[in-house]
């Protein structure tokens, strides 16, 4: 590609030199000379500063834009309509407004030099149909020489394009093209200034410059079309002749002037040296975007373990692709980056402010990855833990299916036979009879056993009728007289109604041994997405979450659900325990 570069200059360079050089061998008046002169000139430094964008940022197509315009600009009527050559006259006609749509192309785009917006696109597609539209008329039918266009200035000599057919007055179809100018610049001038209020403030830095120039630019065509009909009527007018060269040196100077603007990186990276030393943890990103004037920008951090990149919170990131409307700035090795920052495109025309400001905070960025790790590491022990407890769960209820299905089917099979085998005895049974009746009442004690033991393991109540009914079921079967203050009326997910039935049960098993209490108060409760549990009694308190493993287990089922666990039990106070866990909206 620095070949086709390289390519571009010298070959523009040769352009304008020897068109320069050759105004000179042509009878032409000679401020048309001079001016051609000044006009080759600008387009060269115009040319050379797009070669040069075109070298700093070769992924961007700011810089062959750029080169484009001015290739085009001075290859028009302004310059070329006097010549005696054919060629130089129909490259003149064919690309009289040539100029003007990649112009808007160049700064619409800018600073990747890909439009983005629908309405952009549309805009400088219906440009470049317009200059081919306003040629064709102009390069079979329109004659220099005739007397009309003498009145102007005398063209004794003029030479006519290789298309030219024969002399038709064009006139009439090229003021409608005329006066279709004034909208477009219009249009073009408000798609500019809608450009700059929805740029970010970062991003509307990097294009002020271009913008005001363009704007410039668009004002000053305004103006020719207002005051004589159109721009190619201005060129006997000196005034306008340096007006229109000034505007067009004003786009690549103030592009120039953007991009040396954006090098000014030394004091923004040592003031964020400064703020970065005395920044709280997970603050990076938002020192990242004050310094970068980019409210929009993402931080992905590298964890070479899992060998992919990573946000604060320890959650996977997939960077963005090209085309999606952001930018990608890997910080440190291509092998072994640190992190990537994820911003404006605009961004990319202050790559020396990138680089600085991810230099400076290089030790801030590792310090975050390291947190970022530890971060996943702790949510992979929650998963972990919520995993172990759903294992439980389950375990729990195909226990509590097994022992319903089976034994108790089995035990209840058993007691209907001692029946039948008593009904089947007749009074002479020395005593079998008492035998067979009191082998039936242990049979139910066993039962009523085993019920309470298939309960405890999991209730099928709260699987089947939810956890309303199953804390009715836990008061009534309390020792310990119950006020229930609030239940929810819908259901909270199998997890978490499990985790607070059993933090309820097992509250008021310890209640009924420990707290010598004469009433207790159960509250279930669903408010801004967290399930609140509280059960509160009268007694004693005095309980000890570190002793035991009953509340311990509870604890540890509340937060593997991201939830929290308080146990409030002064002596004498009573115990009040509290939970909060996590049930979506």
């Amino acid at each position: 590609m620095r070949a086709v570069r390289l390519l571009v200059l010298a070959g523009g360079g040769a352009l304008c030199a020897g068109s320069a050089v050759a105004l000179f061998h042509v009878d032409q008046p000679s401020i048309i000379q001079k001016r051609g002169i000044v006009e080759f000139t600008a387009a060269f430094v115009g040319i050379a500063i797009g070669v040069l964008v075109w070298e700093l940022r070769p992924e961007s197509r700011t810089g062959p834009l750029l080169a484009a315009y001015f290739i085009a600009a001075p290859l028009s009527e302004g310059s070329w309509i006097f010549w005696n050559h054919q060629l130089p006259v129909t490259v003149a006609f064919a690309l009289e407004f040539v100029a003007g749509p990649i112009f808007a192309h160049l700064i619409l785009s800018y600073p990747t030099g890909r439009l983005t917006s629908r309405l952009d696109r549309a805009f400088v597609t219906f440009g470049y149909v317009y200059a081919l539209a306003y040629a064709l008329p102009r390069l079979l039918f329109f004659d220099p020489r005739m007397p009309h266009f003498r009145d102007v200035e005398t063209c004794w000599n003029c030479a006519l394009p290789y298309t030219h057919i024969s002399w038709r007055n064009v006139d009439g179809i090229r003021s409608v093209f005329d006066w279709l100018l004034l909208p477009l610049v219009l249009i073009f001038l408000a798609l500019l200034v809608r450009k700059l209020v929805r740029s970010s403030p970062g991003g509307r830095r990097v294009v002020l410059p271009l913008s005001l120039a363009a704007f410039f630019v668009g004002v000053q065509f305004v103006l020719q079309i207002a005051l004589y009909g159109s721009p190619a009527n201005s060129w006997t007018s000196t005034r306008w002749f340096w007006v229109v060269t000034l505007a067009s040196l004003a786009i690549p100077v103030s592009l120039a002037a953007g991009m040396l603007w954006g090098r000014r990186a030394r004091s923004a990276a040592a003031d964020l040296v400064v703020e970065l030393e005395h920044a709280p943890p997970g603050s990076v990103r938002d020192a990242l975007a004050r310094t970068l004037a980019d409210p929009s920008l993402e931080l992905a951090l590298w964890l070479p373990e899992q060998r992919c990149f990573v946000d604060g919170d320890g959650r996977p990131v997939e960077l963005p692709t090209s085309g999606s409307g952001r930018a990608v700035t890997v910080l440190g090795a291509s092998d072994a980056p640190v992190a990537a920052l994820v911003h404006d495109p605009v961004l990319l025309e202050r790559r020396a402010l990138l680089t600085a400001a991810g230099a400076a905070a290089r030790f801030a960025l590792e310090n975050e990855r390291l947190q970022a790790q530890l971060r996943l590491q702790l949510e992979e022990v929650r998963a972990s833990r919520a995993r172990i407890v759903q294992a439980g769960d389950e375990e729990r209820r195909r226990l509590e299916r097994d022992l319903h299905d089976g034994a108790q089917q089995r035990l209840l099979g058993l007691g209907m036979a001692l029946q039948l085998a008593r009904s089947q005895l007749v009074p002479s049974a020395n005593g079998a009879d008492e035998l067979l009746a009191e082998a039936e009442t242990e049979l139910r004690a066993a039962l009523d056993e085993l019920r309470e033991l298939a309960r405890g393991i999991h209730p099928a109540i709260l699987t089947e009728q939810g956890l309303p009914a199953a804390v009715r079921s836990l008061a009534e079967r309390s020792s310990v007289p119950v006020t229930i203050v609030g239940l929810p009326e819908q259901r909270l997910g199998e997890p978490v109604e499990a985790a607070a039935y059993f933090l309820v049960s097992e509250s008021l098993a310890n209640v009924a041994k420990y707290a010598q209490a004469s009433t207790v108060r159960v509250c279930v409760a669903k408010r801004n997405g967290h399930a609140l549990v509280d059960v509160e009694d009268d007694g004693v308190g005095g309980a000890d979450p570190g002793r035991g493993s009953g509340l311990r287990g509870l604890a540890d089922r509340v937060h593997a659900l991201d939830g929290t666990l308080t146990v409030d039990s002064r002596a004498g106070a009573g115990t009040r325990i509290h939970a909060e866990i996590p049930c979506g909206s």
